[in-house]
């Protein structure tokens, strides 16, 4: 007599048993996922508003890196505030010693505001992907600080030779280090490798926590006025609106992380060497105190707020007309 089959056993193929997916393939599925969010209007939008804000300010940012790294060295020249900096280079080398470094700072710019801008966006609509409700404070500065790293590994190279070129304080063009911008990424290459392409990377990578709390201060504001004036948070504001945005929010940015920028611009300058981040802080710390960090500081300010309305007042048109006559 044959025994019943036993119903209890499930004979379940051994595909399905180990249908859970691999690591790389879930990253592979969140990257394609992410991808899915990428605008090119928001790339187009944000390089727009970051090459205009440089070409209109740029000889500011080139007092401010001269005073961020004047450490008391007898080849550098010696300035008694912004007005004579800006004098000074203008009788040694008139407007263009005025735009030394533009190039790569146009380059730089231009593709680290569209890089951002895309890569936050796309970061952003993947977040809230399925989501009714608003990303909040911390989502923002996370989506900022993750576009922001992905942003300066891709663009790190430009802002070195950007500050080289700054930093040649020779009116005689013949006897200048540098010819150019590609001209000093050949030779950065040549003489120190790929190293020296990327030196000021760690401090850089601190200052994607700038980024980080510029978009989040920025989105929480630009909310926070839309829910005061009663009307849904996305509601496109005014020019005046967004540079007030804009402003506020980039002011705080700048004075809580302005230290890095003095540490990164040291480890670029070519004129002294450090071994590291932690000897600029020291040396730095020991030879000037506290208000070494803050070199620059004023110069600074005055450059990169304006900057920074420019920017996002063009960034929010130019990708509002995109976008919808897309």
């Amino acid at each position: 007599m044959s025994s019943a089959p036993n119903h209890d056993v499930v004979n379940v193929p051994k595909t399905e048993l180990s249908a859970k997916p691999s690591p790389v393939l879930s990253i592979t599925g969140h990257a394609q996922k992410i991808f899915g969010h990428v605008r090119i209007e928001n790339l187009v939008a944000g390089l727009s508003g970051g090459v205009v804000s440089t070409l209109a300010l740029h000889p500011l940012d080139l007092v401010k890196i001269r005073f961020a790294v004047s450490d008391g060295l007898d080849l550098r020249p010696k300035y008694s505030g912004m007005i004579h900096c800006m004098k000074s280079v203008w009788k040694q080398e008139g407007m263009r010693g005025l735009y030394q470094g533009v190039t790569p700072n146009i380059w730089g710019a231009g593709a680290s505001w569209g890089l951002y801008f895309l890569f936050y966006n796309a970061i952003k609509g993947y977040i809230k992907e399925g989501r009714q409700t608003e990303l909040s404070a911390t989502e923002h500065l996370v989506s900022a600080a993750q576009a922001g790293i992905l942003t300066l590994t891709l663009t790190n190279p430009i802002w070195v030779t950007k500050t080289r070129l700054v930093l040649q304080y020779s009116a005689d063009c013949t006897s200048k280090q540098y010819k150019g911008m590609f001209d000093a990424l050949a030779k950065i290459y040549r003489h120190e490798g790929v190293p020296g392409l990327y030196r000021g990377f760690v401090p850089g990578l601190f200052g994607t926590s700038h980024g980080a709390l510029q978009f989040m201060a920025y989105e929480e504001l630009k909310r926070d006025y839309n829910r005061y004036k009663n009307v849904p948070s996305d509601t496109k504001l005014n020019s005046l609106e967004y540079i007030t945005m804009a402003a506020l929010s980039k002011i705080f940015a700048v004075a809580t992380t302005y230290p890095y920028q003095v540490v990164r611009a040291r480890l670029q300058d070519q004129h002294n060497s450090y071994n590291g981040v932690l000897d600029v802080i020291s040396r730095t710390w020991r030879n000037e105190g506290a208000a070494g960090f803050y070199k620059g500081i004023i110069p600074n300010i005055i450059r990169v707020t304006p900057a920074c309305c420019i920017t996002f007042v063009v960034y929010e048109n130019v990708s509002a007309f995109l976008l919808r006559h897309n």
